[in-house]
């Protein structure tokens, strides 16, 4: 992928990419109301890696669809390059996705009769990419990842953390400024999982995308720039 103009000392002068401000999300209503997230408050500076991490429950998931407008906080603002975006329509934030965002699930979501570069030029579609730059921009999304020599495969043929490559690969395809995956690492070995994590830091250093995981692998808590811990839809601890 190419270099972009921007260096790192730019980077490190600049404002947060990502804020979320007082959010509160609720689910149901009346004496059946789940409060999933109280107060959160964070500040993400560009070209970090990020872990929000805690047990199932604990409000990380739900942070995360927040942050990647999936859905809208019962209180509170979100604001994406200090733009708010948490009051935004349904159409509004599907572009903001497709325009400037890349999503990872746990499941890699890759389909199953085509093969890695299909699956990549299928997502730089839905993106409102260009055809013209269909060829140029799946293989060089592939070869960042390491798979330009599998591009042809389909998944079954390809190992767990392979196909959780290509999933990544599908999602910077388009050149988003953030990328957000919910926990990437979690069906994959600890070696694959550490091949992951070596191309989402890859992805900081020479792309500067800022990137924001959910995890509970506490292995992954050493190799990330910072850490926000969740309990009971709180944030407890940073570091």
């Amino acid at each position: 992928m190419e270099e972009t103009t921007s260096n790192s000392k730019v980077l490190e002068n600049a404002g947060p990419i990502l804020q979320a401000i007082g959010v509160t999300r609720t689910f149901g209503s009346g004496g059946g109301a789940v409060k999933a997230l109280a107060g959160v408050n964070l500040s993400i500076p560009p070209a970090r890696l990020i872990a929000l991490r805690g047990r199932s429950g604990s409000g990380k998931t739900t942070l995360l669809n927040l942050l990647a407008a999936l859905d809208s906080p019962t209180d509170g603002s979100i604001y994406f390059q200090g733009k708010e975006i948490s009051q935004l329509g349904d159409k509004k934030r599907n572009e903001l996705r497709k325009r400037s965002m890349g999503l990872i699930f746990q499941s890699y979501a890759l389909l199953p009769f085509m093969s890695a570069y299909e699956n990549v030029e299928f997502g730089l579609r839905i993106a409102g990419i260009s055809s013209r730059h269909y060829k140029s921009f799946a293989e060089e999304a592939l070869e960042f990842v390491g798979l330009v020599k599998r591009m042809q495969h389909r998944p079954h043929e390809m190992s767990g953390g392979e196909q959780q490559r290509v999933a990544i690969a599908r999602a910077i395809a388009h050149r988003p400024t953030l990328l957000l995956a919910d926990e990437p690492t979690a069906n994959l070995d600890s070696k694959m999982g550490l091949q992951v994590m070596k191309v989402f830091k890859d992805l900081v250093q020479k792309e500067h995308m800022t990137i924001v995981i959910t995890t509970h692998d506490p292995a992954i808590m050493e190799i990330v720039d910072h850490v926000y811990a969740l309990e009971d839809g709180q944030i407890v601890d940073e570091g």
